[in-house]
């Protein structure tokens, strides 16, 4: 779907109109967010808001409830939306798709390729952070996931953006069947054996590239890194997590929250080398680096397991998430049509 230039930013900016997604929070700090749709009411346990109410006022409103409560109107941001979007799989927490776009060093205008894409949350921020002129493509195993990140992705958006693609099956059989060797930038893995994928991987890598692995426990992270080392062809590898703490922060009262997001995954990066060099050896301190492949099955066995959602919740979440891609799309359809239309005299 082709837009009209300025079109995205005005989704985005500009008074409340019907389709537009709102964020309403409450007295007690409590986040609803909706489409606003034509003779629609939001309710909570304490009054009712009309949408019509809402139409036509500016950004970072205040509206009044029929209990006479007060209510912030906000649209929401892309941190808002990946937390609160239908969702297939888990989601990538903001905290780690900051990182990610940072370690990855994703760029506009690079070539990316992501596995697997779960339920979209990863893919919109790198669709950010590439802009209109570079590529994303994703890959993932499970149709039904694919359905409900191409929805969010066309609800975020308002249109399905033509730069990203997604490709169903296992990605160390598909990415050298869609992709030329040497031509992607980045990779981005979220799966639960990387390590099987990471030979396709650099073979599609350009020189230099950058390969990223999120994982969430030590025992991947051990096994991803030496999968990594053992293929002679990136540098080192470097793993970190990202904790995040909130601060209380009123007058004198100042102090860490009570509550924080703390271990959610390891990012795991390395960089491929140009091909037949030899990496130099890094000088170490003896330590106990030797092991069979009989240790590491052992430290990560090949069964680990992964829970499934069934298939009538992934149904239900497939239909929640297509419906609001198709108000969305109405949205922006009609501020395509808008902008087309000539100016009156």
């Amino acid at each position: 779907m082709s837009i009209v230039p300025g079109t995205e930013r005005a989704l985005n900016s500009g008074p409340f109109r019907l389709g537009d997604r709102v964020q309403l929070t409450g007295p007690k700090g409590r986040k609803n967010t909706f489409a606003l749709e034509e003779g629609g009411e939001f309710h909570s346990h304490r009054g009712v808001i009309q949408h019509s109410a809402i139409v036509g006022l500016p950004d970072g409103s205040v509206v009044v409830n029929s209990a006479e409560e007060e209510y912030l109107a906000l649209r929401p941001l892309l941190v808002d939306f990946v937390m609160s979007m239908p969702r297939g799989a888990a989601i990538i927490y903001p905290k780690d798709a900051a990182a990610i776009v940072g370690e990855a060093d994703i760029f506009p205008g690079a070539t990316v390729v992501e596995a697997g894409v779960g339920s979209g949350a990863l893919s919109l921020w790198l669709l950010r952070a590439i802009g209109p002129q570079g590529t994303l493509k994703s890959y993932e195993r499970r149709e039904e996931f694919a359905d409900v990140a191409r929805a969010n992705v066309t609800t975020f958006f308002g249109y399905t953006p033509e730069n990203w693609s997604i490709t169903a099956g296992d990605l160390a059989e598909t990415l050298p069947q869609t992709t030329e060797p040497g031509t992607v930038d980045r990779i981005v893995l979220d799966m639960l054996a990387p390590w099987e994928c990471i030979d396709a991987c650099l073979d599609a890598l350009v020189p230099g590239g950058v390969l990223l692995c999120y994982v969430a426990t030590v025992t991947q992270l051990s096994r991803v890194a030496e999968a990594m080392r053992a293929t002679g062809r990136v540098t080192n590898p470097s793993s970190s997590e990202s904790m995040v703490r909130g601060w209380h922060v009123e007058g004198l009262a100042v102090r860490p929250d009570h509550r924080m997001i703390a271990h959610t995954g390891f990012l795991i990066t390395a960089r491929k080398l140009a091909d037949g060099t030899i990496m130099p050896e890094l000088k170490r301190r003896a330590s106990k680096t030797e092991f069979s492949a009989e240790d590491v099955e052992a430290w990560t066995p090949g069964s680990l397991g992964v829970r499934d959602a069934s298939d009538k919740s992934l149904r239900k979440r497939v239909r929640e998430a297509q419906a609001a891609a198709e108000s969305s799309l109405s949205r922006t359809l009609g501020a395509d049509a808008d902008a087309d239309a000539p100016e009156a005299n």
